[in-house]
């Protein structure tokens, strides 16, 4: 027979949430924010029980803990606050609570008028053993409530539960008192602090060779900043091959003078770790970034791991890439288009380690310039094992990093780089407009399971994709997208001149590509032009600055409206006590109108009261009443109202204003 093992304890720990597919990835929040742990926890019989979620830093080894508490139905709630940027860990412990049961039956027998001698003897007893093993004062208080619990046998009902239930003697029993058989839920979870930059921000994309050098970029600065926006993004800038150079609107024949892709990535001036030298010299770039950092603004770097024919890689690490039965390297192809002047790397290659530690140390050098923030392109066509590995080192020794993955690809494989480290992804918000889809798709987004691992960054445009939605449609058209891209998301971004000036000039009919695209030529931005968007996303960049519950995914509510071209949604506190209504029409033709329903008590508001919509876009204030109002937008003047939710507070001088 085998030896009997240790009792295993009698509380069950079941389904503890948050957590990445059975705790093999980490959950994702930021700096200062709450993580609010739920699980199952019971026993056999009637016992009570207690719970706290045990939680710390990765280069602690001490554990703190919070309280959990039972919400109902045998779950379990309970939170802590992430206060340093890398690695947590939490995990649960349960047990019976010997007090609090004693507690429960005494006063069970109390109200029955049954006699209880021997309870309160047994009550005693455990104080007493409590009182034995923690230092005085607490040991000598908790004697005294035991010798007085020991006397009561004659007392009445009422003075033996307010002595029994007391407060102070249960809050002590709760923190001194032995956790017999405690159960410990086996796994850690681990939870990966970012900056509040992961979370929310506002991107802004610029191609310096269009405005000239590195030192033309920084007289850019004052503007972007004027406008909100936290990181400027700046596409590769380093030498461009030469090689079968892609010409103007991706032609395969250059024509002398045209500059090339940006991401047909070196020559012979040099390869990733190296800057063109069109744009200028590394001391300018690290000039940009230290202006920048005056203004406020990061600098984001597109890291594209992938060369064109004549980088100094592909001549000095010919087997770092795959080569056809003839000889040659295999460009990069996605059938049936190919990409001449681009060849991929082989991740599997049989120098694979040695590659690995090369790309990452790209990474590495321009973190030593400076660079914090990384947009790294097409991540989706790189192996899922190199990701994890390199991310994971390079966020181990600097845990502000931010990693944007341009995962426009299948949903499984986006969320598989969400998982394996990357900070934030592009999405599927291009190509989402109509009011049902907009709203099924960011309940995904915003809602467990993906909100615990992915934070989508919304991009009206970029210069790959300009979607057929801004194809033939004026003004109104770009500002209804760029409204839902900065109220729908915490993180969001334009490629910048081509979306302020309204560029919607298609490759050719059907095609979701520019004409005459910047990725392939320079061009000369008129920002004088009358289309210019510049006021409302500076207007919108102050609003989301200003309140708070626009910096956040997981507080994104729909509500009902009775016009399928009418989208309202909101973003408040957890108590509803902040809250802003986004409402926004999705025709960029027409005026619409409907009947907007919105839950008066999620946002303590008095269905018999008077409440204000402050309309943060125009400064108009309305008054409502009732849960059920009239809204109607007319594109010509506005495509949407961003209300602040303001409710009638009445003074002890009878004056009413809104709060």
């Amino acid at each position: 027979m085998n030896e009997p093992r240790p009792f295993p304890g009698r509380v069950t720990v079941e389904n503890v949430r948050p957590r990445v597919d059975l705790g093999n990835f980490a959950v994702k929040r930021t700096l200062g924010e709450n993580i609010k742990v739920e699980a199952d926890i019971f026993a056999d019989g009637h016992d009570a029980l207690s719970g706290v979620v045990k939680f710390r830093h990765g280069k602690q080894a001490a554990w703190f803990e919070a309280p959990m508490k039972l919400v109902g139905n045998d779950r379990w709630v309970g939170e802590f606050t992430v206060t340093e940027l890398g690695t947590y860990f939490y995990t649960i412990e349960a047990w019976i609570n010997q007090f609090q049961s004693w507690q429960k039956d005494l006063k069970k027998r109390v109200v029955a008028g049954q006699t209880v001698s021997v309870e309160l003897l047994v009550g005693a007893v455990i104080i007493e053993e409590t009182a034995a093993r923690v230092p005085a004062p607490e040991a000598d208080w908790l004697k005294l409530r035991a010798r007085e619990l020991r006397n009561l046998e004659n007392s009445s009902g009422g003075t033996i539960l307010k002595l029994a239930m007391d407060e102070e003697l249960t809050r002590l029993m709760d923190r001194l008192a032995e956790r017999k058989l405690p159960t410990t839920d086996p796994q850690e979870i681990c939870v990966a602090v970012d900056s509040e930059l992961a979370r929310f921000g506002a991107w802004y994309e610029l191609f310096p060779r269009s405005f000239g050098t590195f030192k033309d970029c920084v007289a850019q600065l004052p503007r972007i900043a004027k406008m909100g926006f936290d990181v400027l993004y700046l596409p590769p800038i380093h030498p461009i091959g030469k090689s079968f150079r892609k010409g103007r609107n991706n032609s395969v024949e250059c024509q002398p003078g045209e500059p090339g892709s940006p991401w047909a990535i070196g020559s012979d001036e040099g390869g990733h770790k190296s800057v063109n030298p069109d744009l200028g010299t590394l001391a300018d770039f690290q000039t940009l970034v230290a202006k920048a950092r005056e203004y406020k603004i990061e600098i984001a770097l597109d890291i594209a791991l992938q060369c064109a024919p004549d980088h100094p890689y592909v001549k000095h690490h010919p087997e770092w890439f795959r080569h056809r039965p003839d000889g040659s390297i295999q460009c990069a192809e996605n059938p049936p288009k190919l990409y001449q002047d681009i060849v991929p790397f082989n991740f599997e290659c049989e120098n694979w380690p040695e590659l690995w530690q090369e790309l990452s140390s790209i990474f590495e050098y321009w973190i030593d310039q400076k660079i914090h923030v990384f947009r790294v392109d097409n991540p989706h066509t790189k192996t899922f094992a190199f990701w994890e590995w390199c991310l994971g080192a390079l966020k181990e020794k600097n845990p502000d990093l931010i990693f944007l993955a341009e995962a426009f690809t299948r949903p499984k494989v986006l969320y598989r780089l969400a998982k394996v480290g990357f900070t934030q992804s592009y999405n599927y918000f291009p190509w989402r407009n109509t009011k049902d889809e907009l709203e099924a798709y960011f309940t995904e987004l915003t809602q467990p399971p993906a909100a615990d691992f992915l934070r989508p960054n919304l991009w009206p445009n970029t210069p790959d994709i300009l979607p057929q939605f801004l194809q033939t449609e004026d003004r109104s058209a770009f500002a209804i997208r760029c409204i839902l891209a900065a109220t729908l998301g915490a993180s969001y971004g334009i490629y910048g001149p081509a979306f302020e000036l309204c560029e919607n000039v298609p490759r050719e009919p059907g095609a979701e590509e520019y004409l005459n695209s910047e990725k392939y030529e320079i061009k000369h931005w008129n920002l004088a032009a009358g289309w210019q968007l510049e006021g409302l996303l500076t207007r919108l960049n102050q609003i989301r600055r200003a309140n708070r519950v626009l910096q956040f995914n997981h507080n994104l509510r729909f509500h009902h409206t009775d016009n399928d071209q009418l989208i309202a949604y909101t973003k408040a506190t957890d108590d509803g006590s902040d809250a802003v209504l986004c409402v926004v029409n999705l025709s960029p033709h027409y005026i619409h109108s409907g009947w907007l329903n919105l839950p008066l008590a999620d946002f303590q508001l008095d269905a018999r009261r008077t409440y204000q919509m402050h309309d943060l876009l125009s400064d108009a204030r309305y008054l409502w009443k009732g849960d059920r109002n009239y809204v109607e937008l007319n594109p010509a003047r506005t495509s949407a109202h961003i209300f602040r939710l303001r409710r009638l507070v009445r003074t002890e001088h009878d004056f009413d204003y809104f709060l």
